[in-house]
C-alpha cells in the first residue's frame, strides 16, 4: 500500500472553513474515477466536497492546473451554466492537513444515463461548446506553452509488471499489444498535426459533468479538466459522448444533432477528419495507462483505488477496440454529411 493517502477530515474542513457544523453523516457520491466526493449537510447549508487524489496532486504543475481550471470555470460561467469551486480568502484549492480540497455550493439536478439522452439534449450541448469555444480567455492570460512530447508508451513494460504480479487483464493486453502500439503511434503523429489550432475548453464535456433541472436546463461542472485543445478534436469527442449507448454504438441522429447545435455558433468546420479520429484514441491510451499504474500500486493510495485501477484497466482496453472499430464509419459519416 502507498504511503500517500487520502486523509480526509471533512468536520475539522467545516470548522476551518466556517460552513458550520455538520447536520448529519456525510455521504460519498459519484465524482468521476480519479477524486473522492461528498455531500455533506451543515447548519449553514448543503455542499459538495471533491477530495483530491493525493497521488495526482504529488505531479509537476497539478496544483496550477487546478487553479487554472477554476479560473476558467469562474471566467466562463459569466456566459453559461457553470459551477466553479467556492473560494475562501482568495482561495480556490483548500489544505488541511495535507489533504486537498475543492468545495461547492449543491446544486439540485441529475445527470443523465445513456438510455435518457435525446437529440434535443445533444442540440443544447452543442450550442453551449460552441459557445466555450468563442470565449475569448485571453484575459486570464493562461499561457499556451503546450509543447506535444508524448512519447510511445511502454506497453510491454506493464504487460511485463502484470505477468510478474498475475494481474487478471494480463491476457488481454497481450491479445492487443500490437494494436495498442499502432493506435498510439497514429495518435502521437495526427496530434502534432493538430496543435496549431487551439483553443480553451472544458475537455471532459461527457454526460456526468451535466446536471439538468427536470431535464431542461444544463449545468456544467467538473471543470479540472479545463485547457488548450484543438477544437475539432474537442466537437467530435464530445459529440461521441453523447451520442453513444449504453454498449458504445453511436446514435447517427443524436451524432448530428450535437454537431447541428455546434454550428449554430459556429457554421464553418474545417478538418482532416481521419487525423482528428486518430487523434481521439490518445486521451483513452492515457487514460488506459494510469489505470495500468494504478492497478499495478505504481500511482496509487490504497485498496479501493487498485481495484477500481484493475476494473479500468478491462474496461478502458474494450472502449478503445469499440472505439477503432467505429471510427472508419464516423469518418464517412463526417466526410459526407459536413
Amino acid at each position: 500500500m502507498s504511503d500517500i493517502q487520502y486523509n480526509i477530515q471533512l468536520g475539522k474542513l467545516c470548522n476551518a472553513l466556517q460552513l458550520g457544523e455538520l447536520d448529519s453523516v456525510p455521504k460519498a457520491i459519484s465524482g468521476g474515477l480519479l477524486h473522492r466526493m461528498y455531500a455533506i449537510e451543515t447548519t449553514q447549508g448543503k455542499y459538495a466536497i471533491k477530495a483530491l487524489n493525493p497521488q495526482i496532486m504529488l505531479r509537476s504543475g497539478a496544483m496550477q492546473n487546478y487553479i487554472n481550471s477554476e479560473r476558467i470555470a469562474n471566467f466562463v460561467a459569466n456566459n453559461i451554466s457553470a459551477i466553479p469551486a467556492e473560494k475562501f480568502n482568495g482561495v480556490v484549492i483548500q489544505k488541511l492537513d495535507a489533504q486537498f480540497y475543492l468545495v461547492f455550493d449543491w446544486i439540485k439536478g441529475d445527470s443523465l444515463n445513456s438510455n435518457e439522452i435525446n437529440s434535443v439534449h445533444c442540440e443544447k450541448i452543442g450550442v453551449i461548446l460552441a459557445d466555450i469555444h468563442k470565449t475569448d480567455f485571453s484575459g486570464l492570460s493562461i499561457n499556451y506553452d503546450y509543447i506535444l512530447n508524448e512519447k510511445l508508451i511502454d506497453w510491454n513494460y506493464y504487460l511485463q509488471k502484470g505477468q510478474e504480479n498475475s494481474i487478471e487483464w494480463v491476457n488481454l493486453l497481450l491479445e492487443n499489444i500490437d494494436n495498442l502500439i499502432g493506435w498510439n503511434t497514429k495518435a502521437i503523429k495526427a496530434g502534432k498535426l493538430l496543435v496549431s489550432n487551439m483553443v480553451i475548453s472544458h475537455r471532459d464535456l461527457d454526460p456526468k459533468n451535466v446536471m439538468w433541472n427536470n431535464q431542461d436546463n444544463p449545468v456544467l461542472i467538473d471543470w479540472e479538466s479545463a485547457g488548450y485543445i484543438n477544437p475539432m478534436q474537442d466537437l467530435i469527442e464530445t459529440a461521441i459522448y453523447w451520442s453513444q449507448n449504453e454498449i458504445g454504438s453511436i446514435d447517427k441522429e443524436r451524432f448530428f444533432a450535437f454537431i447541428g447545435g455546434y454550428k449554430k455558433r459556429n457554421e464553418i468546420l474545417h478538418a482532416d477528419w481521419r487525423i482528428v479520429l486518430a487523434n481521439g484514441f490518445l486521451g483513452k491510451l492515457g487514460w488506459l495507462e494510469y489505470n495500468l499504474k494504478r492497478s499495478l500500486w505504481m500511482e496509487c493510495t490504497d485498496d479501493e483505488e487498485q481495484q477500481m485501477g484493475t476494473t479500468q484497466v478491462t474496461g478502458t482496453i474494450h472502449e478503445i477496440r469499440r472505439y477503432a472499430d467505429i471510427i472508419l464509419e464516423l469518418e464517412d459519416w463526417l466526410n459526407n454529411e459536413l
